[in-house]
Formats: structure tokens, sequence, C-alpha cells
């Protein structure tokens, strides 16, 4: 299998990882030598829920009994598309209660910005420096790093950047502006958390212009932070949200969620603003309802920042400089990259699941599913300091 993947599957690095994936339950991945492997990554905080949780799978099965595609985005009524979008609604704060489904976190980026320039009549968008939105056209223009966009340009035009929490590149958002498009935490540069207030001064600031403030929540969303969404650590509440990734319990989805007012805009003038064929595809629609459900009714979310302190008590050793993040979107900081290089490759030979991040090569990430056990968390901090151990003698 490793030899046609590699053969036949057009592939993102000139190294993948190839393991071969037999099947996955829980906390595992298991490879067809029959190995299980401790997954810390949670397919890059997707599988919120972990592998193949028992309430996606049947709400998939109960779903794929019914129906599945039966018209473009956003013509018919369908129950789990109707629902999940209902269930966000009562969870979001307001005003952000009506919701555009869509196929993956870069597209609603894409909807997100579009909505900004046709809501505010301007065209410029401000996205911080190191951040990371997606790789389609428009979320690839918000990346200010030169090697991976120039071999695409050109891109959106009228985008600027700033400073991520430097308050004085705050007076960059100007009467021009349509939009300020900010990770809540950013992920690819290293788990940077807002500070001193941060993402509030850039809401007063986008609120004095008149411009609008999107939040990434892609990544942070769906409990990862120890609250349902990762701005609600942070009192503020963006005009638009985009989300994605641990949203489908495993499959694939986004979603972008504004103001019934704002929302309205991208239906008329012109009509089809923004349109997906498969946006709100009901079986996926059905394992994110799912996933929601089981994430607001049971304590994974409270159980997330403890989790959080066992991972900070069990990985304290010389070559750890810092951990950064919060609850369950945690990044292990070094001197070197070689170090963190040499860490996931020890670790994936120990069958522990480790990964890296985009942009902070001195990183391991540690975003496993919400649902791991205080055992396996120990069991895998063990496996790190083993290895580290080795690393440091």
């Amino acid at each position: 299998m490793k030899e046609d993947f590699l053969k036949y599957q057009a592939q993102t690095t000139p190294h993948p990882l190839a393991l071969e994936v037999s099947h996955a339950k829980g906390s595992y991945i298991i490879t067809t030598d029959g190995k299980e492997h401790l997954d810390f990554v949670a397919g890059v905080s997707a599988c919120s829920l972990g592998h193949s949780h028992p309430k996606v799978v049947s709400a998939i099965k109960q779903q794929a009994d019914k129906y599945l595609h039966v018209m473009v985005y956003g013509e018919y009524a369908q129950q789990p598309a109707v629902e999940l979008s209902s269930l966000l609604a009562r969870h979001l704060p307001e005003p952000l209660n009506k919701t555009y489904l869509v196929n993956s976190g870069t597209e609603a980026i894409e909807g997100a910005m579009k909505l900004a320039r046709r809501a505010t009549g301007r065209t410029e968008i401000i996205a911080a420096k190191k951040a990371y939105h997606g790789n389609t056209m428009g979320s690839l223009s918000l990346m200010d790093l030169e090697e991976r966009v120039k071999p695409f340009r050109p891109l959106l035009g009228d985008i600027s950047f700033i400073e991520f929490n430097d308050e004085a590149d705050l007076e960059k958002i100007t009467k021009k502006t349509a939009g300020v498009v900010l990770e809540t935490i950013q992920g690819g540069a290293g788990f940077i958390m807002p500070a001193n207030d941060y993402l509030r001064k850039v809401k007063d600031k986008c609120e004095e212009v008149g411009a609008l403030l999107i939040l990434d929540e892609i990544q942070p969303g769906f409990g990862r932070t120890g609250k349902l969404f990762g701005f609600e650590n942070f009192g503020v509440v963006p005009d638009i949200v985009a989300l994605g990734k641990g949203m489908g319990g495993g499959l694939p989805i986004g979603a972008f969620s504004s103001s019934e007012e704002l929302m309205d805009l991208l239906s008329d003038n012109p009509k089809l603003g923004h349109i997906t064929t498969f946006g709100g595809n009901p079986l996926i629609a059905a394992a994110a309802l799912a996933t929601l459900k089981e994430i607001t009714e049971t304590d994974l979310i409270q159980q997330t920042l403890e989790k959080e302190e066992l991972f900070r008590k069990h990985l304290q050793h010389p070559l750890i400089k810092e951990i950064r993040g919060k609850g369950l979107m945690l990044a292990i900081i070094f001197d070197s990259a070689e170090i963190a290089d040499e860490l996931i490759f020890k670790a994936k030979e120990r069958q522990l699941i480790l990964f890296w991040l985009l942009f902070e090569k001195r990183a391991a990430r540690l975003t496993p599913p919400l649902t791991i056990s205080h055992e396996e968390i120990l069991k895998g901090c063990g496996i790190i300091v083993d290895i580290l151990n080795e690393i440091k003698s």
C-alpha cells in the first residue's frame, strides 16, 4: 500500500510519514502490521472525539440509510444541516446566529473575506504576520511568508499585515479596511496566545473605523481550549467566525457564522454570493451534529483544562523550554528544530504520534482527542520524556 500511496497519490511533502492505516478507534490508530499507535495529534486537531466515536458512526449510518446529496447548498431544507445550524446558533453568542456550511476551513475563510467586502463596500483585508488560514488562493493571500507564497503569485490584492499582539500596529486598521482576519490563537506560528486583552483592542479598533473582525476558530474551536470556542476565553465576540477541523468528528466540514443581517447579504445582489455544491452535505452534517451534541452535553470541555494540567505536570524536562497554548491545543518548544525532529521521528518508532507546526520548527504538536484518558496522557508523556532523556545524553 505504501508503494502505491507514493506512486499514485499526490504528496504534500517529499517525505510523508506514510503510516499504513488499517483502522482507528478511540485514541489509537492501528497500522496494517497490527501495531497500535497512540495518537497525540487527532488528525491535526480534527478528530475531537477520537477515532470512530460510536455516536458519530451511528449518526453517519442512520443518515446513509435516508439520503445523501440531493441538491446544491441552500435550496432544500435538510434536517441534519438545519439542526446543526440551529444548535450552533444556540451555542454561539449573539449576534452570531446564522451559519453558512461549507466543505473546509479554508472555504470558510474565503466566504468570510467575501462577506466582509460585501458588507462594507471596502476592499482591504488585514491579516497577521505568520498566520495560517488555509491554502486556497484567497486564504493563501493572508500569509506573509514569501517562501510559501512566491510560487503562486499573483495572489489576492489589497492585503495588509500586522504583527500579532502588537498594539501599535492597530493604527493600520483604517476606514479603508473591510475586515481584519486573525486566528484566535496563532497555530502555525507556535500556538501564540493573544496577550494584554489584544483581541478586545482589535475589536474596539474595528468598531471605531467600521471594519469587521473575523476570527479563525478552525483549530481552537469545539472545546479544545476549555471553552466551546476559543474567543470565549478572551471576552470578545467577532463579527464573523470561521469554523472547521474539530467540527466534523473526522469528516470534512467548515462553516462561517455571523449575524442574520450580514449573512443575508450573500443571498442577493448578487444572488449566489457564495455557492458550494456539497456544503451542508447531510452525511457530514449528521456527523457534525452528533459531535457538537457530545461536546456540549458532556463534561469534555471542562476535562480539557484538567488534561492540560496533566500534560504540563508530566512534561518537565531540561530540553523543554516551554509549553505554549491552552487546553488540548499545546506545543512543546525546544531550543532547535533538530530536537523536535528527533523527538517526532523516535516517537513514531515507539508508536506515539506527534507532529510538527507549520512555521515554528522548534515545536512538537500536542493536540490529542478531547476524549483521551488520563492513563493515555501519562503513557504518551512517559514516552516523550524517555526519548528526551536519550537525546540529552
